[in-house]
């Protein structure tokens, strides 16, 4: 008897937050793609003629952003988040090194909830 009332408790909370551990790692990857896209690609691509960098992180952090606005609004809808707060995380793909606080942020916000 006390098996079956520990069942339901036991399947209900999940042993790892998937979701959450995808848009952690897409976040983090999105970021680096982005500093390395603006801080050097684009500078290479301008200043040296060189924009084989742009060509092969572009199209690649472009694909990610989409991978990690896809997760964000899984966050959003599952976590029932604020539409601006929602809006802000989505954008923080655009801006170097702001994506890794919304991570941080969204991470913390879930884990607490």
């Amino acid at each position: 008897m006390s098996e079956q009332r520990l069942r339901p408790a036991a399947a209900a909370v999940p042993a790892r937050d998937t979701t959450l551990l995808a848009y952690r790692t897409v976040a983090i990857i999105v970021g680096v793609g982005l500093i390395v896209l603006v801080l050097i690609g684009v500078p290479l691509k301008y200043a040296a003629n060189q924009p084989i960098i742009v060509k092969i992180v572009g199209p690649l952090h472009g694909f990610l952003y989409v991978v990690y606005l896809l997760l964000a609004l899984q966050l959003w809808l599952r976590e029932k988040w604020n539409p601006v707060f929602a809006v802000l995380v989505a954008a923080a793909g655009t801006v170097p090194f702001l994506s890794f606080v919304a991570e941080r942020i969204v991470t913390r916000r879930v884990r607490e909830r």
